[in-house]
């Protein structure tokens, strides 16, 4: 508000527009928004990438979050080649608490982020009342000088002089690859007069005395005779607006009363903003934007490699690796760089997310990154730092190279892998980014969130590793934020992401599963293609139209889906008549057109259904319309216990997933359905 101020008095001195903002009122922060903080439609209570406050690169707030965003914003720019530019985030000790501080800061050494400044507020106090070295030993350089990075810092924080002679030290001898650090020791609270942990919460009441006392420091500096000090309390919200109105706009008259400081301040900054090169060396590779090129998402016409023959046995993670493949070798082809920019926890081959490293088809593999040997590669070579990858795959896919990033976003989207198990590890990160995707006027990219190995099939791992009720924190945000995946088998993944690619949508949840099922004979079995993955659902099987039609079984899951097709042809001899709908994403199916949807699933069916998962049952919640739906289903969760471990087989069997107890529930619930049907009549209202 200070600095905007400046230009704005400067520009009503000369009418010189090179001192607006040329996006305008709407992106200038001015000391009359001071007036509407944690107001409606005002500023935040903690700031975000949004509207007047842009200038911060995310939403802040949530302790350790902001850290690994900022270090993937400075990996994005310097894998760009643009480590010129810097990145720097702000933190006090408390922030750095947090256990994404610490995969943080090796993440960034590893990464080899010598653009990636820490600023650090030392001050030894957080909110509740005890010191920060009660619990934590030792300062800045034993907190980040064993991890590699840099440090240098201000024993006097209040001294500009001080501070600017230990920062230009951390780019003395600068290692290009190293982060670094800059501290500064200072007292919290400073000019509130309430120092240390009470100085930060509830604020000073409105007008009290030590309100006032605040503001006669500045009075008496500038020899200013501020209105309304000392006024009483007991006013209303608007009169106290009022108020500070007019307190602030006499606050500002010290431009006038400072004889150059006007001219220092405004000139300074029009000094740094034409410091600013329209264009960086080597940005022209951006003037390109694979993300328009409708290759990328055109799953009907793919490689014709990509695909798998029926018979094959394949993981469907498989499918995951070799999209990458292609899919990066493509951009690197025509574009000259890679689309998707990945990470895992340790877990890359497992999960297959490696396959974005590799050459599709003979062509060059990019390799994993490393900062001396291999800086082009796109897989970054990350520990088991499960908060951090997201994170850093957050600040990378909100880095925009476009020439306009208010129009379109021309960057790198990323993904990252871990156990579906793990899937909460990761949630904080992509809530914030889903928060900046929907306000912010930047256009940011994509990120995919790997659920690997999940579900039961996970099988030998045992039960601490199986994705059975974790990844239900994907499905924690607003309708439309975020895409649910779920493929069966192989052939569903490049389609499903294809078709996931081509949405607005933000955030794509890939659930992925451990073993290999065979490519099935779909025409022979009379199943949709898997083209039809890309709808969400599609139909196995439907009803005969000759019999009397015994309701609709919603089957998810990879080996719930390859056992059901082991007694499909004995449904289909023998009965019960139902038809079989893989519901594999409740996000893309409801993109669909109302036609589209009805043609697989009609309105009244919805009621007359049951589920078979392998995950639990209230995961499946969008395609549950009602509860007699739940009491006929099978989910790996059927008898509200944690499954334990052991072969594929027995964790399957153990589940209820295996095609003998799928026989069974879908006997007793064509059976039923009389008496099913009537107890739905009897719930209608009178």
């Amino acid at each position: 508000a200070v600095l905007n101020e400046a230009l704005r008095k400067k520009y009503n001195q000369t009418g010189d527009k090179q001192f607006l903002n040329p996006m305008g009122d709407e992106f200038t922060l001015v000391w009359e928004d001071l007036l509407t903080l944690r107001q409606r439609g005002g500023l935040p209570g903690h700031a975000e990438m949004e509207g007047k406050t842009l200038f911060f690169k995310t939403n802040t707030g949530p302790s350790g979050h902001g850290y690994p965003i900022a270090a993937g914003q400075a990996f994005a720019l310097k894998y760009a080649g643009f480590d010129e530019v810097k990145v720097f985030a702000f933190e006090g000790e408390g922030g750095l608490t947090p256990g994404v501080i610490h995969e943080t800061k090796n993440s960034a050494y590893g990464l080899g982020l010598g653009n990636f400044i820490s600023l650090l507020d030392w001050n030894d106090y957080g909110i509740d009342d005890r010191k920060f070295s009660d619990v934590m030993a030792g300062g800045p350089k034993e907190w980040f000088e064993p991890y590699g990075w840099q440090v240098a810092g201000a024993e006097n924080g209040e001294d500009w002089d001080e501070i600017m002679t230990a920062y230009h030290k951390l780019w003395a001898n600068e290692d290009p690859h190293q982060p670094k650090l800059l501290w500064m020791k200072m007292r919290k609270g400073r000019g509130y007069y309430k120092y240390d942990n009470p100085s930060h919460g509830a604020p000073h009441k409105r007008n009290s005395a030590e309100f006032w006392r605040t503001k006669e420091d500045f009075a008496s500096k500038y020899s200013m005779d501020l209105p309304f000090m000392g006024a009483e309390g007991n006013i209303s919200y608007e009169e106290n607006k009022a108020q500070m109105s007019e307190l602030l706009e006499a606050i500002f008259t010290v431009f006038e009363k400072e004889n150059g400081y006007l001219d220092f301040l405004s000139g300074r900054l029009l000094e740094l903003g034409n410091s600013v090169p329209e264009k960086l060396k080597g940005s022209d590779i951006y003037d390109k934007n694979p993300l328009n090129d409708p290759a990328i998402t055109d799953y009907k016409n793919y490689p014709v490699e990509l695909y798998k023959k029926p018979g094959e046995n394949q993981p469907n993670r498989a499918g995951f690796g070799n999209f990458g493949s292609w899919v990066n070798s493509y951009s690197i082809e025509k574009y000259g760089r890679p689309l998707f920019l990945v990470n895992s926890a340790d877990l890359a081959g497992s999960t297959n997310i490696a396959g974005f490293s590799k050459g599709w088809n003979g062509a060059e593999s990019l390799g994993m990154y490393n900062r001396f040997e291999n800086p082009k590669g796109s897989l970054m070579p990350q520990g088991i730092t499960e908060f951090a990858n997201a994170g850093i795959n957050v600040g990378i896919s909100s880095v925009n190279f476009n020439d306009d990033a208010y129009s379109e976003f021309n960057g790198f989207l990323t993904a990252c892998s871990t156990y579906g198990s793990f899937s909460y590890l990761k949630y904080g990160a992509f809530r914030l980014f889903s928060q900046v995707a929907q306000d912010t006027q930047f256009k940011v990219g994509k990120t995919i969130w790997v659920a690997g190995h999940s579900g039961p099939e996970t099988a030998e791992d045992s039960r601490t590793h199986f994705g059975i009720f974790s990844p239900g924190v994907t499905q924690l945000f607003p309708e439309g934020h975020i895409l649910n995946l779920h493929p069966y088998e192989y052939n569903e993944v490049p389609v499903m992401l294809g078709a996931a690619l081509a949405t607005d949508v933000p955030i794509i949840a890939l659930h992925l599963t451990r073993p290999g099922v065979e490519i099935p004979d779909r025409e022979a079995l009379g199943m949709a293609h898997y083209f039809e993955a890309a709808k969400g659902a599609y139909i196995i099987k439907d009803y005969d139209p000759d019999e009397p039609k015994e309701g609709v079984v919603f089957i998810r899951g990879t080996k719930a889906v390859d056992e059901l097709l082991t007694i499909l042809p004995q449904i289909k001899e023998n009965g019960p008549n139902i038809k079989i709908v893989a519901a594999l994403s409740w996000g893309l199916f409801d993109l669909q057109s109302d036609e589209v949807k009805q043609s697989i699933v009609s309105d009244e069916e919805w009621y007359d259904a049951m589920i078979i998962t392998n995950t639990g049952i209230n995961l499946m919640g969008n395609w549950m319309k009602h509860p007699i739906v739940k009491e006929y289903s099978v989910s790996a969760d059927w008898d509200n216990r944690w499954r334990s471990g052991g072969t594929l087989d027995q964790v399957i069997d153990e589940a209820h997933l295996s095609a003998k107890w799928q026989m069974e529930a879908i006997g007793k619930f064509a059976n039923d359905r009389p008496g099913r049907i009537q107890r739905l009549k009897a719930n209608l209202p009178k």
